[in-house]
């Protein structure tokens, strides 16, 4: 694939994204993804070979992203691993919190339910990217307890990661049902009950 045809593909990728991340994926057809991105409808196949593949490569991409994303945060080096969790936290809050900005929506609240019903390839690509997710929450705690900085049972990141991560699913959710920030920081909150000492 030619540098222009990776660029095509990435922006076809990046609008679909904003657009999605607010009406769902059902809910949007390719014409209105080509017509934003401003691409021939014709270009489309030579990219996805079917609008799954295309929905398969755009989680793919999220996912990327997310945890490029993550990395910057949970492993600044001159903070405390206590400190880089918290401020993931609080930018997941601050994200997911407004009511304005649907196309900067975690894709992963947004299409879970919808999805995973119609797509065992899409379904799958959530699952790996949401347990890529709860690994480096995992790593940042081991990093914690080892510094001292998290007063956790060692073996017990792993599942703290998975807990926390699914509080903070579900707040997401509960977030976009009440149309409040109220339920993130109920997460928040709670976050740092269980992680500062």
């Amino acid at each position: 694939m030619t540098k222009h045809s990776k660029d095509s593909r990435q922006h076809i990728l990046e609008v679909a994204q904003e657009i999605i991340s607010c009406k769902g994926f059902s809910a949007v057809g390719l014409n209105e993804v080509l017509k934003a991105a401003e691409v021939p409808k014709g270009s489309f196949y030579h990219y996805f070979a079917s609008k799954e593949a295309f929905g398969v490569a755009m989680l793919e991409d999220y996912f990327e992203q997310y945890l490029i994303t993550m990395e910057q945060i949970l492993t600044r080096k001159d903070y405390p691993a206590i400190d880089n969790l918290m401020l993931y936290w609080q930018y997941w809050l601050e994200t997911q919190g407004s009511q304005e900005a649907c196309g900067t929506r975690c894709l992963v609240v947004k299409l879970a339910a919808e999805v995973s019903d119609l797509s065992a390839a899409m379904r799958a690509v959530l699952h790996q990217g949401t347990q890529n997710i709860i690994a480096r929450l995992a790593d940042a705690m081991v990093r914690g307890i080892t510094e001292g900085s998290l007063k956790l049972a060692p073996d017990t990141a792993s599942a703290t990661a998975t807990t926390l991560y699914q509080l903070w699913l579900g707040a997401s959710l509960m977030a976009k049902i009440t149309q409040s920030s109220d339920p993130l920081y109920s997460a928040f909150e709670t976050t740092k009950g269980m992680l500062i000492p």
